[in-house]
């Protein structure tokens, strides 16, 4: 009898470290995901929204930042995750010499512990520069 109460606690224990676990996996997750997805988003936004018009006149790199703003928050709504929500800031956008700061914050879910209720709001920040080689 005794040994069947060990068998139930250790049962209780494996599942109580399974939510844990997946707690942690899903804050976790998320930012790096969002890390990856800043990055690849930016570079590529940032490349679409060259004014190749100035560019040949010019020799010199300038962007549109209406089509940056545009571009970016267009690729990142098509892959960001439904399950959280989240805030894009555009900190700092210069058009000559391109520079882009863009600010990410996603806000998940409420997680309530012991009547202790915790949010985990994650904030994701990138400054990019494009340059050529001449």
């Amino acid at each position: 009898m005794k040994e069947t109460y060990w068998g139930y606690w250790i049962v209780v224990l494996g599942v109580f470290v399974v939510i844990i676990m997946l707690l942690v996996q899903n804050v976790t997750s998320n930012n790096t995901e969002v890390e990856y997805a800043l990055k690849q988003i930016s570079e590529a936004a940032i490349i679409d929204a060259i004014d190749y018009g100035y560019w040949r006149a010019y020799g010199e790199l300038k962007i549109n930042k209406e089509k940056f703003e545009e571009c970016f928050l267009r690729r990142f709504g098509d892959t960001a995750s439904s399950a959280s929500e989240y805030v894009v800031t555009f900190t700092s956008i210069y058009e000559a010499p391109p520079k882009v700061s863009v600010e990410v914050t996603s806000k998940t879910n409420t997680y309530t512990i012991a009547s202790d209720s915790t949010t985990f709001d994650i904030t994701s920040r990138l400054d990019g520069i494009l340059e050529i080689n001449s």
